[in-house]
């Protein structure tokens, strides 16, 4: 089998557009990488290692275009974003555990980060949100069926996750060697890997709240790419993609995690989508080669 590093490696150069959310202050601007529209089958095959129950049953979703950041958003970002007039709730500029204006934010709850981006659309006068969990999905695969979006394996080099093996796990997505635990966050350039259009840290490094509700399986999910937001029976959010602090099952493109909305917990962060209108699109997209 071939490594993930050979995989991402060996990729073709393609070209996509995005556009710039100007923050201020010299801050790494929202970059906001635009994700076509298009179908693809949500949720883990059987015999994918380490698969939950949750994951199934495999099924069609077809969605129409969205904005999404490049990176989960930093603290220097969250500070910019906390300094612009309240909407509902009180946002603390500074809530991280790791320290880093490259770093994600971390210890965000999820009515935090649903304010985060309430400032944001009241500020831009663009519709921000947190993604619906088919919409995370369909962005982290882009395009891809297998385990993570650069392969079925994971590495130290790729991504930011317990790769020690120190949770009994030894033998699943390792190739070769154990990696390290870096029992912190980090940047979120640091890896300089992005999919297929343009995403990068979708696998590790913080959890990333979506708008979903919590299901125990995708039975009577929606197949148009919306928020999951009815016939649930807990008050629990979804969270996808993983962390520093979790091993490499719970870091797959098809992993689903529930929180209760008030959590702190130093691995949950965020990344936010937006959706432009039509007819404003082309005069602020950038092209990029990726």
């Amino acid at each position: 089998m071939a490594s993930a590093s050979s995989l991402t490696i060996t990729r073709q150069k393609q070209t996509n557009q995005y556009f710039e959310e100007d923050l201020g202050k010299g801050i790494l601007p929202l970059q906001m990488m635009r994700i076509p529209a298009g179908s693809f089958v949500m949720g883990s095959p059987a015999d994918e290692l380490e698969r939950q129950d949750n994951e199934g049953p495999q099924h069609k979703v077809t969605l129409g275009e969205f904005y999404m950041g490049r990176y989960p958003v930093t603290q220097a970002q969250w500070r910019a974003v906390a300094a612009m007039p309240q909407v509902e709730i009180e946002l603390d500029p500074d809530p991280s555990n790791f320290k880093g204006d490259l770093h994600p934010v971390e210890r965000v709850t999820w009515h935090e980060a649903m304010e985060f981006c309430a400032r944001l659309s009241q500020q831009t006068q663009r519709a921000y949100s947190l993604p619906g969990e088919a919409q995370w999905e369909y962005a982290c695969r882009a395009g891809t069926t297998t385990t993570f979006n650069f392969g079925d394996t994971i590495t130290k080099d790729l991504a930011n996750y317990r790769g020690d093996g120190s949770l009994g796990r030894d033998a699943y997505y390792y190739s070769g060697a154990a990696g390290e635990f870096r029992n912190s966050t980090t940047p979120v350039d640091q890896f300089g890997i992005a999919n297929h259009w343009g995403l990068c840290d979708m696998h590790g490094n913080v959890r990333e709240w979506c708008l979903d509700l919590s299901h125990t399986s995708y039975e009577g999910a929606p197949t148009d790419g919306s928020a999951w937001i009815a016939n649930s029976s807990k008050q629990m959010y979804e969270q996808r993609g993983g962390s520093w602090f979790n091993d490499p099952r719970a870091c797959r493109s098809a992993r689903r995690n529930v929180n209760v909305p008030s959590d702190r917990h130093f691995n949950n962060g965020l990344r936010v989508i937006c959706e432009l209108p039509r007819t404003l699109s082309p005069s602020i997209l950038l092209p990029v080669v990726l």
